[in-house]
């Protein structure tokens, strides 16, 4: 099955909508860099759709949109995993109907994709891609119910997972997010219109100032007229995803009144108070999602921080690759050393994770290859030791080092002198109380998981 790490935003009642949408969906880039996509709805009451693989500004360019002269959008950047790289897959979709045109944007993980397709396909529905995202429009269509609304809150309580999802039609738009809270998603204030995003970054380059979250099973409609709140769900929890605050958020935003880079800071200072000695000289972060909690550690441990390595701009995010082979290639890419920041010291190198540990094995060897005398490997979360079935993208327990391996055998196979992790309990302290989702580290899933191969 498909699953998907991506990134939606969303313009209601703004002039131009689309290029703003193309701007939201630049500041979005990082949590999807294989295709895009923008669906709008012009003054002439006719949507007008393009989307692709590629990033957002190989997609698009900034005369496409003078033409398009939308007042409300739908944005989509596309993360997917092998297999899933195919124009099909590409948001936002667009289901042109006799009655109640509309188009929606996903970004998460349906948990019981599989059982309600086969139903639907057994009955004769046709899909147009094979992911798991359209489910919510074939349920909308089927529903019995009368009011849009009730058709939308019905198909809701159908589906299980995480989810953040925005639909568009002809004369409102409507930003929901799961029970559980699982992914993110933020409303905030543009002019004379509304804007809706994944991350509150994006409202920081477009200009738009934050109103609040939507709540955990809260549907949000938006009109000319304002915003309606509704609830599809009685029993809600805010369990964000832990890797958000983690790995896949800008630094910049803010997720259940918690700013991410604060977030990673304090992860590092936790982590140097969990040392009895500290054995390096200087302390330096894997760019760019690391370089807080670096920061973190190196003034609890009063050690000096300095950039020691330089991430090649250009170059993408190699967790989010979707082959071996290309997160290899990504990670030669990616990366240089300041030689004269590491040449003979011991280095302690922080990191945010280690999936399957390719980076970390190359990094630690490309620092003693540049001169460094010892790297000391410090991760500012647990040991992952279980799948994701809510969208990231590690979905079988062969994947994950820490899951195959203790941590003598994890220090070996990465040729780190050292190697420690932060506690489970430290990073629960980084929490509101009852908050998070810690699923990759505990085995303990919000979300039935059905049966997804969770032994494979």
């Amino acid at each position: 099955m498909l699953k998907e790490k991506c990134g939606v935003f969303g313009c209601f009642n703004i002039d131009n909508s689309s290029l703003v949408n193309y701007y939201g969906l630049h500041a979005l880039q990082h949590r999807g860099q294989e295709g895009c996509g923008i669906l709008g709805y012009d003054e002439k009451n006719k949507f007008i759709l393009k989307k692709g693989l590629g990033l957002v500004s190989e997609k698009f360019r900034i005369n496409d949109f003078k033409n398009w002269n939308t007042i409300n959008s739908i944005g989509h950047v596309l993360y997917s995993t092998t297999g899933g790289s195919v124009d099909c897959n590409v948001q936002p979709f667009f289901f042109n109907l006799s009655k109640d045109s509309f188009g929606l944007a996903h970004n998460g993980n349906l948990t019981n994709a599989h059982i309600i397709k086969s139903k639907f396909e057994e009955e004769g529905s046709i899909f147009q891609a094979t992911s798991d995202s359209e489910i919510l429009a074939h349920l909308i269509t089927k529903s019995k119910e009368e009011t849009r609304i009730n058709k939308i809150k019905n198909s809701l309580n159908v589906i299980n997972g995480a989810f953040a999802f925005l639909l568009l039609f002809e004369d409102e738009m409507y930003a929901i997010r799961d029970r559980n809270g699982l992914r993110p998603l933020s409303i905030a204030k543009l002019n004379n219109g509304y804007v809706v995003s994944s991350e509150t970054y994006a409202f920081d380059v477009t200009g738009a100032e934050f109103i609040r979250d939507v709540n955990p099973g809260e549907i949000i409609k938006i009109t000319k007229n304002g915003l309606e709140s509704y609830y599809f769900s009685k029993n809600n929890f805010n369990t964000v995803c832990s890797m958000e605050y983690i790995y896949f958020s800008h630094p910049s935003s803010t997720i259940n009144d918690i700013n991410v880079h604060n977030f990673r800071v304090k992860s590092g200072e936790l982590l140097a108070e969990q040392e009895n000695i500290y054995l390096g000289d200087v302390v330096i972060g894997v760019p760019d999602s690391s370089t807080s909690a670096a920061l973190g550690y190196a003034k609890k441990s009063n050690l000096p921080f300095d950039i020691g390595l330089i991430k090649n701009k250009y170059s993408g995010r190699t967790f989010i690759q979707p082959t071996t082979e290309l997160r290899e290639i990504g990670v030669r890419n990616k990366l240089s050393v300041i030689k004269d920041v590491i040449n003979n010291k011991r280095v302690i190198l922080i990191d945010d994770s280690i999936v399957r540990g390719t980076t970390s094995k190359y990094i630690v060897k490309l620092l003693k290859d540049n001169g460094a005398k010892e790297v000391h490997l410090r991760v500012a979360s647990p040991p992952i030791k279980y799948p994701s079935y809510y969208g990231i993208d590690i979905s079988t327990y062969k994947e994950l080092l820490a899951a195959n391996m203790s941590l003598a055998e994890m220090n070996s196979y990465i040729g780190s002198d050292s190697l420690s992790f932060l506690t489970l309990d430290n990073l629960k302290k980084l929490f509101k109380p009852n908050q998070g989702c810690f699923d990759i580290f505990t085995g303990v899933y919000p979300v039935d998981i059905y049966d997804l191969n969770k032994g494979v």
